[in-house]
């Protein structure tokens, strides 16, 4: 780890004293031989017997010279050049000892090696030229206090963070004055300095004359030099400190992941002889029971000395375990790597108990103990991890209603060539028929739009109901879609219903005039979707097995679908699998991406990613061509779908953005929902795309939609990106809940297990509990095994508790399975309870502030910086928009 040293002397305002003997030394090291020059051919030769006596004499005038970086040069190897450096720099450092200010400021400006910016080498803020004799006579005059830092870098640091000339101290310090200022508690209109760059040997260095204008004013603490050295080190190492941080920061994760299972063995192993730390236990409820008498806030800082003794002994207690006694050490060790680079000594490691980090620890543990007391029982939360699958789950769940109910019905024959594949007689039927007329493929084009035709579902709507009023069925069909997905009109299901049946008896009329492939397959798709009629799936496996025995691709596909998932026929991924080849050798899109994800996963075919990634990527061109002709929203969706995962072509969440978009304006619940999380997702989504997300999510709630629903609740839960309104979510998530949401369900049951946000209420928690759980919900299964097993408003039933932790634990959930085994082994449950959330707890206390990044050949100011520059400049006489913002970043 790069270091950096720093030393503050001064020369104390109106003293005239100078010590004879430190004034002889000054005289001896200068007329010394060799003491300003080193011939480099022998600076490698072992130091002189006059070197050493000085060094020695050095050392002893002056001890702290012993912290310095040459003096450690000179130490590992003591050589003429080192042992010169090692001189020089003692003499530099302690000026203000030996020297006269007049002689300081002519001798940082003028000495050999010094950095000139013109005659010499003494610059301050800005660009203004100094005229040497005149900063002489001015800081000899000054009546107060006269601060000399010096800043010293090891020459390959310097080299290597752009720090080895004048020009970028010069820009560094410029910015960073002000704080400076702050650590000397000096006002920034009364702060002068100065400041001179010595590239000098190993280790370049700067030397500063700082005071204020204000004679009274200033002073420096060791706080101020270690507040003074931070700053530095952030504006000089800032890249390097961050990259430290972040590997604490994986560090940190590690711990947390072996909390939890340092955790289940601490837990198991309570009660075993083989455990050395088993008075936890004994510790926690010894506490609770003291604190059961004690008065005032039930916080650290507020309990009385014997009871804080009593969190610490279980914090140390705790930490005694091996791999959070590991995992500290590794946190501690990083943390000294920080604070190494502007501490010179640094304190010894403190036990985990005094560790001003950890005391949310120690408050948490008190809280636990008071819940305790007060027989409310603890029920932990599932982590962020869970919540991710949670919401993995439920978007897998999404895309797989997706799937079914956004299947592709071809309606425009035109598009896909279809008035080439099938002759069709304009007198099928005497009142209906199936013709894909001018009109209706007018309406078709205002329907979805067009590079040359502007979306318009008025036009649409007038162009399909003269149709459908003429008895085309192929209109009838549009005309339950406008109705069911609002499109121009408002949302009517009992109008679209009344339009779907109106299709599907066409479609059967025309069907028992002449057996056609098209209407097999369009009656068969109805049934399947429950499209003017109950939903049917052996009906719709009887009409699109006529259709399919066609060869026609779309039967073979959807036909496919009902063999993959099992409705209607007996489940068979094999003929599932040779369906959709059937239909994908034709280059239907949506059999090659079923074929893909088969072909991927290994369901009823060997698993072989070549060809998924073949067809997934032929599956993705067709749906563009599709697309380009139709503008059909479920197309839309699939294109969005495959852009957002990256699933045959390259992830551009922009573009899956667009198609969504288009989608959702033809009313696509699915794609609303898909580009409202997106949107949600987005670091810093802007507040007009919030609003739009908002808007999606509920248009798509209003429609019945349980993921939509769930996941607007969650928002007004968490007062995210809208109001927090407790009322507002528990309507939502038992709306979802009642259309089957499990996560709907385990929610409100937490909620009113809790009853932080609403009046807690066992037997509706254990309602919606049992309604989550029965539809294999881990997490409620996990909840209500607990309950039953701590008879947390119910009659303790340890039958009941065993069958959810079993549930639960058939699922991976790892503390179902501890309850298990470990049933019989609990006195109190709830104490155990408490200590696990203790070790949670404990892992999320490794936190730290990532410093401020450096550019490596300077500095880039921050906001706060910027605003101290602001206030000084405007202290000087310059107006508030003074300040060219353009230079700021160097």
């Amino acid at each position: 780890m790069a270091r950096l040293i720093l030393k503050c002397p001064y020369f104390k305002g109106g003293s005239k004293r100078a010590s004879a003997h430190l004034g002889n030394l000054v005289n001896y090291i200068a007329t010394r031989d060799g003491v300003e020059k080193i011939n480099i051919e022998n600076g490698n030769l072992s130091s002189t017997t006059k070197q050493e006596e000085l060094i020695l004499q050095l050392i002893k005038e002056f001890p702290n010279t012993k912290n310095l970086f040459e003096y450690e040069d000179y130490i590992k190897n003591p050589t003429l050049e080192n042992a010169s450096e090692f001189i020089s720099i003692a003499i530099e450092e302690n000026f203000d000892k030996i020297g006269k200010r007049k002689n300081y400021v002519d001798y940082i400006a003028n000495r050999p090696r010094v950095e000139r910016m013109g005659k010499h080498g003494l610059f301050t803020g800005g660009d203004d030229n100094l005229v040497l004799s005149r900063i002489a006579d001015e800081v000899v005059n000054h009546e107060g206090n006269v601060w000399t830092p010096i800043i010293s870098l090891r020459r390959e640091d310097a080299k290597r963070l752009g720090f080895d000339n004048a020009e970028s101290w010069h820009n560094m310090l410029s910015y960073y004055a002000i704080d400076i200022a702050e650590s000397l508690k000096i006002k920034p209109e009364n702060f002068q300095w100065y400041a001179a760059f010595h590239n000098e040997g190993h280790h370049p260095h700067i030397h500063m004359i700082c005071y204020s204008t204000d004679p009274k004013e200033g002073y420096l603490t060791k706080k101020g030099i270690e507040k003074m050295k931070s700053g530095f080190v952030k504006n000089i190492f800032g890249q390097e400190l961050k990259e430290i941080y972040i590997e604490q920061s994986k560090r940190r994760d590690k711990l947390k992941e072996e909390s939890r299972e340092v955790l289940l063995k601490l837990i198991s192993e309570m009660e075993k002889d083989t455990f050395q730390n088993s008075n936890v236990e004994e510790l926690f409820i010894g506490f609770a029971e003291r604190l059961k008498f004690s008065k005032g806030k039930k916080q650290y800082g507020y309990l009385q000395p014997k009871l804080k003794a009593m969190v610490d002994e279980i914090v140390d207690e705790l930490a005694k375990d091996e791999r959070i006694s590991k995992a500290y050490g590794l946190w501690y060790e990083m943390r000294k790597e920080v604070l190494n680079s502007y501490i010179d000594n640094l304190p010894e490691p403190l036990p985990l108990s005094k560790q001003k980090e950890f005391k949310s620890v120690k408050n948490m543990i008190i809280k636990e103990a008071d819940n305790f007391n007060k027989g409310i029982f603890s029920f932990e939360e599932i982590t962020n991890d869970d919540i991710d699958i949670v919401d993995e789950e439920i978007d897998k769940v999404m895309d797989n209603r997706a799937e079914e109910n956004t299947e592709f019905i071809e309606l425009e024959g035109g598009n896909l060539d279809l008035t080439n594949e099938i002759e069709v007689s304009e007198d099928i039927a005497e009142d209906v028929y199936v013709r894909w007329s001018d009109d209706y493929k007018r309406a078709c084009k205002f329907l979805y739009g067009t590079d040359d035709i502007v979306q318009d579902f008025k036009d649409a709507l007038y162009l399909f109901q003269s149709e459908a009023e003429k008895g085309n069925a192929l209109a009838m069909l549009n005309m339950g879609r406008i109705f069911a997905d609002g499109l121009g009109v408002e949302i009517d299901m009992e109008e679209s219903y009344r339009w779907y049946e109106k299709a599907l008896n066409a479609f059967h009329k025309v069907e028992d005039k002449k057996s056609w492939k098209y209407t097999e397959y369009c009656t068969g798709k109805m049934y399947s979707q429950g499209l003017g009629t109950e939903v049917d799936y052996e009906r719709a496996a009887y009409w699109l097995s006529l259709s399919a025995e066609e060869g026609y691709k779309f039967a073979e596909y959807s036909l496919g679908g009902l063999y993959y998932r099992g409705q209607g026929v007996e489940q068979s991924c094999e003929r599932a699998f040779e369906l959709y080849l059937k239909s994908a050798k034709q280059s239907f899109p949506y059999a090659e991406f079923e074929l893909a994800k088969m072909y991927h996963d290994g369901i009823g075919t060997n698993r072989n990613e070549e060809e998924s990634n073949k067809y997934f990527s032929s599956a993705f061109m067709g749906f563009k061509k599709l697309e380009k002709k139709s503008h059909d929203d479920k197309i839309q969706y699939r294109l969005g779908w495959m852009l957002q995962n990256g699933v045959g072509t390259e992830k551009d969440i922009g573009k899956a953005k667009e198609y969504y978009e288009k989608s959702a304006r033809l009313g696509n619940t699915f794609a609303c929902y898909s580009l409202a999380k997106l949107i949600l997702a987005e670091e810093n989504p802007e507040k007009e795309e919030v609003k739009k997300a908002i808007d999606y999510l509920k248009q798509t709630s209003d429609t019945g939609n349980q993921f939509a629903q769930y996941s607007l609740g969650k928002l007004h839960l968490n007062g995210e990106y809208v109001d927090k309104n407790i009322l507002k979510a528990l309507e939502l998530f038992k709306l979802s809940a009642e259309e089957g949401n499990e996560y709907a369900a385990y929610q409100l049951g937490k909620l009113y297990l809790k009853g932080e946000d609403i009046t807690k209420d066992i037997s509706s928690a254990v309602k919606w509990l049992k309604l989550s759980s029965e539809k294999g919900n881990q997490y409620g299964q996990y909840l209500l095994g607990k309950i039953y097993l701590m008879g947390e408003g119910v009659p303790r039933d340890k039958k009941e508790a065993i069958k959810w932790f079993t549930l639960s634990a058939e699922q991976g959930n790892e503390y179902a399975q501890f309850f298990l085994d470990n049933m019989d082994k609990f006195y109190n449950p709830s104490v155990s309870l408490a200590v696990s959330k203790m070790f949670h707890h404990m892992s999320k206390t490794f936190e730290d502030n990532v410093p401020l990044k450096s550019s490596g050949v300077g500095v880039k100011i921050d906001s706060k910086l910027l605003k101290k520059l602001r206030e000084k400049k405007m202290a000087q006489g310059h107006k508030k928009d003074d300040y060219e913002e353009q230079n700021l970043e160097l």
